[in-house]
């Protein structure tokens, strides 16, 4: 795509603007031995889904996933592993978004609640998922499949 040319607003002059994905973190919160964390939406496209969200200018993705996992469940986290980049243009029908998907578990448990943009939050069992919206049924296939890969699958993923 082009890049568009708009004015700056400071100082009025045309500046060249391009159009690139939004970065996102969704995280996958495991408790062993196979559930992991969802939240349901509150807000458009409604549905359970990872926790996760925008990331902030001049934040980097890592401190991005744990303010989203607090804000959305009450947890804070420690992030175990980068599971991959997922930047397929149609994975989220707001606009083009690229995610940085962490693994991760939680250090306070006692605090979980739902909160922010989560109107529910639930463990569930990784063989006994709801619907979910954006790709994250993808996401989950690709955490389970590197689990067994590493030799750590338990029955059921």
């Amino acid at each position: 795509m082009p890049p568009e040319n708009k004015k700056c607003p400071h100082c009025g002059q045309p500046v060249i603007y391009y159009r690139n994905p939004v970065p996102t973190v969704d995280i996958i919160i495991f408790r062993p031995p196979r559930h992991i964390l969802l939240i349901r939406r509150k807000n458009e496209p409604l549905g359970w889904a990872l926790p996760g969200g925008f990331v902030d200018y001049g934040e980097s993705v890592q401190s991005a996933a744990c303010r989203e996992a607090l804000e959305e469940t009450g947890l804070e986290v420690v992030l175990d592993d980068l599971l991959g980049v997922y930047s397929e243009p149609n994975r989220d029908p707001r606009q083009h978004t690229m995610s940085t998907v962490f693994t991760a578990h939680a250090r306070n448990e006692d605090r979980f609640r739902a909160g922010d943009d989560a109107g529910e939050a639930a463990f569930f069992p990784l063989n006994d998922l709801p619907e979910l919206v954006f790709d994250h049924a993808r996401i989950i296939e690709d955490f389970k499949a590197k689990k067994r890969q590493l030799g750590q699958e338990e029955s059921g993923l």
